[in-house]
C-alpha cells in the first residue's frame, strides 16, 4: 500500500508486492503476516514460493480483513481489499469467503481511532470469532483501549495485534489472556513512528534505514518542514503518551507470562520501513525491559509457535529449516548487533543482506 511518501490501492501490484518481500529478506525478515488489505493475488505469490518458484520473505495471509464502514483503517483502499459486513451473517459470510481463498488468519479492526471513528460492536466481531473457529482460523484484532482488549480475548480471540496504549493492562486482562491461551503483539514502532524521526533526524542518516526507503522520502523525513508537521500535529503528544504506555504494558505482560509475540505494522506508512522496522522494534523491546534474548525469543520461536510452524523453524535444530542470520558481535548481549547481518539463510538456502530489493517481477 506504500510507495515512496504515499499510501495507495493502486499500490498493491504484483511488483510491489515482491518487491517488498524481497526487501524483508534482505534485511532478514524470513516470514511475515500481512495482517489485512490484501488482494488476491497474494493466494498466487503465496502457492509459488510454497513451490519454490519465487523468493523473498514467507507470506502469511490474513485475507481482506474484516472493519466496518467509515471506520479503520483509515487508509485508502480498493474494494476487494476490506470486508466491511453489516450485521453477524454478513461477517459470517465474510470469514467463510476468506476460509475458501485458504486465509492463515482472519484479521478484525476494533477500534475508534481516538473516538473520530465508528467501532466494530461485539455482536459482529463474536460471530467472527466464533466463525473462525468453526473453520479452524485463529483470529487477531487490531485494538487499543483495556476494555476491548477484555471483551476480545474474553470473546475468544487468538492474537491481540497491538500494545493496549490507553491505560495499565490489569490483572484482570493477565487472567484472561493466561486462561485463553492469547497472543500479544506489542507493536511498539507502531506509536513510535509518528514521531521518532522528527525527534531522532540521525537516524536518517543511518546506511541500514537509507537502503529500506527512497531518496524522495528521504528528502521528505529530513526537512524541517516534516519536523514542524509533527511538532504542530495534536496528536502527537497522545502518541508519545500511547508509546510509553505500550511500552509499560509490554513488560509487565511477559512477566506476567502471556504469550508475547513479535510484530511492526511495517509497510503499513511511509514511516514504518519493512525490514528496518523489525531491527527497531526489537531494540525498543529491549528498552521496555526485555533482554536481548527475550526480544529474539519472541521474534523468532515464539513467532513459529504463533505462525503454527514451529515444527519447521523458529529455532536451529535438527530436523527444522534453515532459517537464520549470521552477524558479527554477539546479539544476545547488545541487540543492536542484529544489524550487523553477514549472511541470511532462509530455507536452507543462503543469502546476502543489504542489497537492494528487485523493483520488478521475475
Amino acid at each position: 500500500l506504500v510507495e515512496g511518501t504515499a499510501n495507495s490501492a493502486t499500490y498493491y501490484t504484483l511488483p510491489h508486492v515482491l518487491a517488498e518481500l524481497r526487501q524483508y529478506e534482505h534485511y532478514g525478515v524470513t516470514g511475515m503476516l500481512s495482517l489485512g488489505l490484501n488482494r488476491d493475488l497474494v493466494y498466487r505469490v503465496r502457492e509459488q514460493q510454497q513451490a519454490g518458484a519465487l523468493d523473498g520473505a514467507t507470506v502469511f495471509v490474513a485475507d481482506h480483513g474484516i472493519g466496518v464502514e467509515g471506520g479503520v483503517p483509515p487508509v485508502q483502499h480498493a474494494e476487494d481489499q476490506l470486508d466491511q459486513p453489516k450485521t453477524a451473517d454478513e461477517a459470517r459470510k465474510a470469514v467463510d469467503a476468506a476460509a475458501a481463498r485458504h486465509t492463515n488468519f482472519i484479521k478484525i479492526w476494533v477500534d475508534d481511532l481516538y473516538g473520530t471513528k465508528p467501532k466494530m460492536q461485539p455482536a459482529i466481531y463474536t460471530a467472527i470469532i466464533d466463525e473462525a473457529h468453526k473453520q479452524h482460523l485463529p483470529v487477531a484484532a487490531h485494538m487499543f483501549y483495556l476494555e476491548d482488549a477484555k471483551a476480545l480475548v474474553a470473546a475468544g480471540v487468538d492474537v491481540l495485534a497491538h500494545s493496549v496504549r490507553d491505560k495499565p493492562v490489569d490483572a484482570e486482562l493477565i487472567r484472561l489472556m493466561k486462561q485463553h491461551g492469547t497472543w500479544y503483539l506489542p507493536t511498539l514502532t507502531v506509536d513510535e513512528s509518528f514521531f521518532v524521526f522528527a525527534d531522532h533526524p540521525e537516524l536518517l542518516n543511518d546506511p541500514f534505514l537509507i537502503r529500506a526507503t527512497t531518496a524522495e522520502e528521504l528528502a521528505v523525513l529530513r526537512s524541517e518542514e516534516y519536523r514542524r508537521k509533527v511538532a504542530a500535529d495534536p496528536n502527537t503528544a497522545r502518541h508519545r503518551a500511547d508509546f510509553t504506555m505500550a511500552s509499560r504494558n509490554l513488560k509487565r505482560l511477559y512477566e506476567a507470562g502471556v504469550h508475547v509475540g513479535f510484530g511492526t505494522d511495517s509497510g503499513a506508512t511511509p514511516t514504518r520501513l519493512p525490514g528496518y522496522a523489525e531491527h527497531r522494534e526489537l531494540q525498543l523491546m529491549v528498552a521496555a525491559g526485555l533482554t536481548p534474548v527475550q526480544a529474539i525469543e519472541c521474534a523468532t520461536e515464539r513467532n513459529a509457535a504463533l505462525l503454527g510452524i514451529g515444527q519447521q523453524a523458529g529455532v536451529i535444530a535438527p530436523g527444522r529449516k534453515a532459517d537464520f542470520l549470521l552477524v558479527e558481535g554477539d546479539p544476545a548481549r547488545t541487540i543492536g548487533d542484529t544489524e550487523r547481518m553477514v549472511s541470511i539463510w532462509h530455507n536452507g538456502f543462503e543469502g546476502q543482506p543489504w542489497a537492494k530489493p528487485v523493483q520488478s517481477a521475475p
